[in-house]
C-alpha cells in the first residue's frame, strides 16, 4: 500500500542509505506503476545517449556507471512512464470539488494526462477541447488582459528544458512583462543573490573532477540520501581514498552516516558500509550562520596566534637568484610563519578582509554557542580540521537558503572558503546542490524577473520589439499581488504552485479569484483542481518520451548543479497520441496571443529544436559557444565561470568578504522565547518536491503517514506529550493572520532542543507569505517560529 494508513508505523530504521532497502523501494514502485517490463528504460537514464533524470539536477558523468540512477531517480522515471491514465472518462466520474478532497499523492498516482482540457463551470469538470481551440481561447483571454501585461504571471518549473524556457521567457517579454518567477525563487534564490556579490558568479564552481582531488568536503543543510542520492557515489569514492567529510545538519540523516552501494556485489553480499561523515554537527535550526561565524573566528584567532608577518613574495623574489632559489626561500618562509590563512590569496584576490577579521574577533563565543547550539570546542575543532586541508569544497542545500537570513548564510560560507583560498583551485570550491533537474539552467536562458539579468538589448535586436525594462514579480511578490487582486492570469510551465507555496489557505483563496489559469503538465495536481474562472489543463510530453517533430526525433538540453550543459533524448512511446511537447504548446499560445512577428520563428523552432539552440547561442554567444556541436558530447560541456579561474566579476574586481547583520538566520527575536520552537520542513524518502510517491519515509522510520511532527524528547516532556500524541501546531508570528494545522503525530527524534521538523508541503500552511529572505524573497520554510499544544482532536489525523 502506497497511501496513508489508519495505523501508521513509527519504528527506527537500522539499515544504511542504499543497500537492499533501496532495491526493494525501486521494485515496489515499478510494480505499482505497472511497468516492470519498462525497467530497462532505466539503463538509459543519465547516459550520454539517453535521458537526463526528471528529478534532481546532479550531473551526468562522461563515464557513467552501469546503473547511473538512484532510488529516487528510478521512482521519478516510474512515475512518469506509468501505464495509468487520467483520460476524459476520469473527469466524467469526478468533479473538481470532489478532487479537492484527494491527497497530493492520490491525484498524481491516478496517472498521466492524455488530452487538452477546459474546465466547465456547469458540470465542475474538465472537458476535452481541441488543441487549436484551446490556444485560440487562451489567446483571447491573454489579449483581453494585454493592456495590463503585469497582471499576468508566467511561471516556470525547474524541469522545463533550456529550449522551452528560452521560448517561454520570450513569450512573456513579447507580451510585455518580466513576470517570470520560477521554482528557483523558492529554493536557491539566496544563492543567486549571495554568490555574485561574493565571487562574481551566481552558481557553484565545483566540478565532478574536484571530488577526485579534494581533501575535505563540508556538507551543510542537505539530505543526500533523499535529495541527491547519486552524489553518494562521489562521497563514497572520496572517503575511500582518504578525504574527509564533515556534515552540518539539525538531523542525523542516514545518508550522512553510512552507505552501502547497491551497485557493488561485494558490498551487497557482505553488508559492507562506508562511513560517510567523520563528524555530524547537529546545528540548531537557523544556527548555521552562527556556526560559520564561530569557525571563521577560530581560524582568525589561530592565524593571529601564529604570529609574524605573512610571506612577502616581492621581497623573496628580489632576494632569490632563480626560480629554484625562490622556491626554497618561499618554503622556508611558510614554515617559519605558520600562518593559517592564505594571505597571498587574500591580498591578491580579495577585498574586505580586515573588516571581516575584525568582525570575527568581536563575535562573542557565548552568543555563537547559544544561537548555533554547538560548543566552542566543536567549532574550534572544525576550524582545525579545515585548516589541515589543502583543498576543501563546500556543498549546501536549502537548509541554508530557505531562511530569513539565507543570503547572509551563503555569503558567510563563501567567506570561510576565501580565508584559505578555496575558490578557483583543484579540489576546492562552492557547490549549491540544486533541486529540480533544470532549475539552474532556466535562469541561464532568461527566466528571471530582474531585467538587468536578461540580455534585453540583444533580444530586442534579434526579435524587433521593445522589451519591458521594469522588474517583474518573484514568486513571493507574485503571490502577494495575487492576494491583493493585481494578478488576473497565471500561465504555469509545470509545477504545483498551490502546494509549493507558503500560506496555503490565503493563496488558494486568491488563486480562485483569478480570471485565467493555464497549466502545462504531465499529471494532475492541486493547482489544477483548484483553478481560476477560466481554466485550461494542457498535457505535455515528458522528457523520457520520444518527441517526434517535423525534422525527426528531438533532443532537449539542461544545466546540472555543477554548471555542465547536457543533452537528453526521449526513449519511450508517449503516453497518448494527443500530447504536445512543451515547445509546441508555448508556440501555440504565442501564435494565438501575440501580433505576427516574422523575426520570431515559432513554427521553425518547434520543427527542429536545434534551431532554438542556435538562437540561444546567438543570444549568449560566450556561454553557449558551439552549442549544437558540443551539447552531445559525453559529460556535456561546462558553462564558463570566471571564479573557477580566479577572475572576479564583482564591483571591486575581487572576491569580497561580506559582513553579516545577524547571527540567527530566522525571524528576529523568536529564538529561545518561552513556548516557541523553531520549525524546519523537509522531504521524506518517498518524495521529490511536491510529488509524493508514497507514505514510507524509510530512513526516519515512518510508514503510513505524513502528518508527523519530529520533536526533541525533552521538548515533548516539557509540554506533557507522549509519543504518538496528537498535537496542533500554530505559527508564532503576529501579522493579523492565524495559521494552524491540527492532528499531527508527535514523534520523539534526535533533533536539537528548541527545534522541531515536519514534512513539506504538509507544514506549508504554517509559513507566512511575509516570512521570507530579506533580500532574495525565498520563502523561509526553515526556522518558522511555532507553538505546539495537545490537539483538540482525540487522535492524530490519517494522512
Amino acid at each position: 500500500m502506497s497511501g496513508p494508513e489508519a495505523k501508521p508505523e513509527i519504528e527506527e530504521y537500522d539499515g544504511p542509505a542504499g543497500g537492499y532497502g533501496s532495491l526493494r523501494s525501486v521494485g515496489e514502485i515499478l510494480l505499482r506503476e505497472e511497468i516492470p517490463a519498462r525497467a530497462l528504460t532505466l539503463q538509459k537514464q543519465n547516459k550520454p545517449d539517453g535521458f537526463m533524470c526528471v528529478s534532481c539536477s546532479w550531473a551526468k558523468p562522461a563515464e557513467p556507471l552501469t546503473f547511473e540512477y538512484c532510488e529516487n531517480g528510478a521512482k521519478a522515471t516510474a512515475w512518469e512512464t506509468t501505464r495509468k491514465r487520467v483520460d476524459p472518462d476520469f473527469f466524467g466520474k469526478h468533479t473538481m470539488t470532489e478532487l479537492e478532497g484527494w491527497s497530493d499523492h492520490a491525484l498524481e498516482e491516478a496517472g498521466r494526462l492524455t488530452a487538452p482540457l477546459r474546465w466547465d463551470p456547469g458540470t465542475d469538470r474538465y472537458l476535452p477541447v481541441a488543441w487549436e481551440s484551446a490556444f485560440a481561447e487562451i489567446g483571447r483571454e491573454l489579449q483581453a488582459m494585454a493592456g495590463e501585461p503585469d497582471s499576468v504571471v508566467f511561471y516556470t518549473s525547474g524541469r522545463a528544458s533550456l529550449e522551452a524556457c528560452y521560448m517561454f521567457q520570450l513569450l512573456a517579454r513579447l507580451y510585455g512583462t518580466n513576470n517570470l518567477p520560477d521554482s528557483s525563487n523558492m529554493c536557491h534564490e539566496g544563492t543567486s543573490v549571495a554568490l555574485p556579490e561574493s565571487i562574481g558568479v551566481a552558481v557553484g564552481t565545483v566540478t565532478l573532477q574536484d571530488f577526485e582531488q579534494t581533501d575535505l568536503i563540508l556538507y551543510l543543510g542537505h539530505n543526500i540520501a533523499t535529495n541527491a542520492p547519486r552524489m553518494l557515489h562521489q562521497f563514497q569514492a572520496a572517503r575511500k581514498r582518504g578525504a574527509g567529510i564533515i556534515s552540518v545538519n539539525p538531523l542525523r540523516e542516514r545518508g550522512l552516516e553510512r552507505f552501502t552501494n547497491p551497485q557493488s556485489p561485494k558490498e551487497m553480499l557482505t553488508g559492507e558500509e562506508t562511513e560517510i561523515s567523520e563528524a555530524i554537527l547537529q546545528v540548531r535550526v537557523g544556527g548555521d550562520l552562527a556556526l560559520l561565524t564561530g569557525v571563521c573566528k577560530a581560524l582568525v584567532a589561530m592565524d593571529d596566534a601564529a604570529g609574524g608577518a605573512p610571506m612577502d613574495r616581492a621581497a623573496l623574489e628580489g632576494a632569490a637568484e632563480d626560480d629554484a632559489g625562490f622556491s626554497v626561500k618561499a618554503a622556508a618562509a611558510r614554515a617559519g610563519s605558520a600562518r593559517v590563512l592564505d594571505h597571498d590569496f587574500i591580498r591578491a584576490h580579495t577585498s574586505g578582509f580586515e573588516e571581516f577579521a575584525a568582525h570575527c574577533r568581536a563575535a562573542e563565543w557565548a552568543e555563537l554557542e547559544r544561537v548555533s547550539g554547538l560548543g566552542r570546542g566543536e567549532m574550534e575543532a572544525l576550524a582545525r580540521r579545515y585548516a589541515q586541508a589543502e583543498a576543501c569544497m563546500a556543498l549546501y542545500g536549502m537548509g541554508l537558503t530557505q531562511h530569513v537570513g539565507g543570503v547572509e548564510t551563503v555569503q558567510m560560507l563563501a567567506n570561510l572558503l576565501l580565508l584559505r583560498g578555496n575558490i578557483g583551485k583543484p579540489g576546492a570550491g562552492i557547490c549549491p546542490v540544486r533541486g529540480h533537474s533544470n532549475v539552474q539552467g532556466q535562469r541561464t536562458v532568461g527566466i528571471t524577473e530582474k531585467p538587468e539579468l536578461a540580455p534585453l538589448d540583444r533580444l530586442e535586436e534579434m526579435y524587433a520589439f521593445r522589451a519591458p525594462r521594469h522588474e517583474g514579480y518573484t514568486t513571493v511578490t507574485a503571490l502577494e499581488a495575487m492576494v491583493a487582486g493585481k494578478v488576473r492570469g497565471f500561465v504555469a510551465l509545470g509545477g504545483n504552485m498551490l502546494r509549493a507555496a507558503p500560506d496555503q489557505e490565503r493563496i488558494e483563496a486568491a488563486w480562485r479569484r483569478q480570471r485565467l489559469t493555464v497549466a502545462v503538465a504531465t499529471k494532475l495536481n492541486r493547482s489544477h483542481v483548484v483553478h481560476g474562472e477560466v481554466a485550461y489543463l494542457l498535457p505535455c510530453l515528458g522528457r523520457i518520451e520520444v518527441d517526434e517533430q517535423a525534422s525527426g526525433p528531438q533532443a532537449v538540453s539542461m544545466e546540472s548543479s555543477v554548471a555542465q550543459f547536457h543533452l537528453s533524448r526521449g526513449q519511450v512511446k508517449p503516453a497518448s497520441l494527443h500530447l504536445l511537447s512543451e515547445p509546441a504548446i508555448i508556440a501555440g499560445i504565442a501564435r494565438a496571443t501575440l501580433p505576427p512577428n516574422p523575426r520570431v520563428p515559432w513554427e521553425g523552432w518547434v520543427a527542429d529544436y536545434a534551431t532554438v539552440r542556435d538562437s540561444i547561442e546567438a543570444t549568449w554567444p560566450a556561454t553557449f559557444e558551439r552549442f549544437n556541436e558540443r551539447i552531445g558530447q559525453p559529460g556535456g560541456f561546462p558553462r564558463p565561470l570566471g571564479a573557477r579561474e580566479r577572475r572576479w566579476a564583482t564591483r571591486s574586481g575581487k572576491a569580497n568578504f561580506l559582513l553579516p547583520t545577524r547571527l540567527f538566520a530566522g525571524a528576529p527575536g523568536t529564538q529561545d522565547q518561552p513556548g516557541i520552537l523553531q520549525l524546519t520542513t523537509f522531504r521524506s524518502n518517498d518524495q521529490f518536491n511536491t510529488t509524493v510517491y508514497g507514505y514510507h519515509d524509510r530512513f526516519r522510520g515512518v510508514r503510513g503517514t505524513r502528518l508527523v511532527l519530529f520533536m526533541h524528547p525533552e521538548d515533548m516532556a516539557a509540554l506533557g506529550l507522549e509519543a504518538d500524541a496528537a498535537v496542533d501546531i500554530e505559527t508564532a508570528i503576529e501579522d493579523g493572520h492565524a495559521r494552524r494545522v491540527e492532528g499531527f503525530r508527535a514523534v520523539p527524534y534526535d533533533i536539537p532542543r528548541g527545534c522541531c521538523g515536519a514534512y513539506f508541503p504538509e507544514a506549508n500552511p504554517l509559513v507566512p507569505l511575509g516570512h521570507h529572505d530579506v533580500r532574495a524573497h525565498t520563502p523561509a520554510y526553515k526556522a518558522v517560529p511555532v507553538r505546539v499544544a495537545p490537539s483538540r482532536l482525540a487522535q492524530p489525523r490519517i494522512g
